[in-house]
């Protein structure tokens, strides 16, 4: 039971699926980090469906890569987009990192954070069609295509889950502190278990989209650790976001580079 109450916890926390209703207490809460790679699973599930609603309806390279887009967004709430901004913003200030450190907590909206997500949708939208427009959308490349890029949701989640349970936390980290503290060395074996499972789904789609896609999660989990204790002085649910969207775009365009060279 405590395993399907956090699984429902990380699903109601980290997504925008209906899950009922539960109390915040630390039993509900012990996996919670654990099974945040799950919610990429129903992304990648959705992103399958978007495929076969594409093929189906005969819709264009465009709307497909639109799709693509915006549908983790729409599962996600915008959760993980709202703390890349916060974070963007942060780091733009250029401030000391107490300073950052408020500005994480700043519900207000800065510019540089609406240059970044601006930027960054609009960069994700073009990697996208790019490669999309390479294969026709009911080809079984397509297909692979897709369930790549759901394993890279696996991915990402699982190395933000990883980061939040051993990387050091900053001082009054609010939720992520929580999740930290009622999690156990446990969560982090099923963490690792999610990032293999997904690297092998993902060598048996592809070896080289496997090795570009571990080669990706290598640079980014270190860059936002050393960013995270630099800039930060530890990791918060913010970066947590960051690091999601930063493995997703970085994995689509390694994705469209191994595509353009084998």
């Amino acid at each position: 039971m405590i395993l399907l109450r956090s699984l429902a916890m990380a699903l109601t926390l980290f997504s925008r699926l209906p899950m009922p209703t539960l109390d915040w207490q630390r039993g509900n809460m012990r996996y919670a980090l654990a099974a945040l790679p799950l919610v990429g699973v129903f992304l990648a599930l959705l992103l399958r469906g978007w495929l076969w609603l594409c093929t189906v309806a005969d819709i264009g390279p465009l709307l497909l890569a639109a799709g693509l887009t915006l549908l983790p967004v729409a599962l996600s709430g915008g959760i993980h987009l709202d703390g890349f901004c916060d974070t963007a913003d942060a780091l733009a200030s250029r401030a000391e990192p107490e300073r950052k450190r408020a500005i994480l907590k700043d519900p207000h909206v800065g510019a540089f954070a609406v240059i970044a997500i601006a930027a960054y949708l609009l960069l994700y939208f073009a990697l996208a069609t790019e490669l999309v427009s390479e294969h026709a959308s009911g080809s079984a490349s397509m297909s692979r295509l897709i369930w790549l890029l759901g394993c890279a949701a696996i991915i990402s989640r699982a190395l933000a889950a990883l980061a939040s349970l051993t990387f050091p936390s900053v001082k009054g980290g609010g939720l992520l502190d929580t999740l930290q503290g009622a999690s156990g060395k446990l969560a982090v074996v099923i963490g690792i278990l999610w990032l293999l499972a997904a690297l092998c789904v993902a060598a048996i789609l592809s070896w080289q989209a496997a090795l570009a896609l571990a080669a990706v999660a290598v640079v980014v989990i270190v860059y936002v650790r050393v960013m995270a204790l630099r800039q930060f002085g530890g990791m918060s649910g913010d970066l947590a976001g960051f690091l999601i969207q930063l493995m997703e775009i970085t994995s689509l365009a390694a994705l469209l580079i191994v595509g353009k060279v084998v």
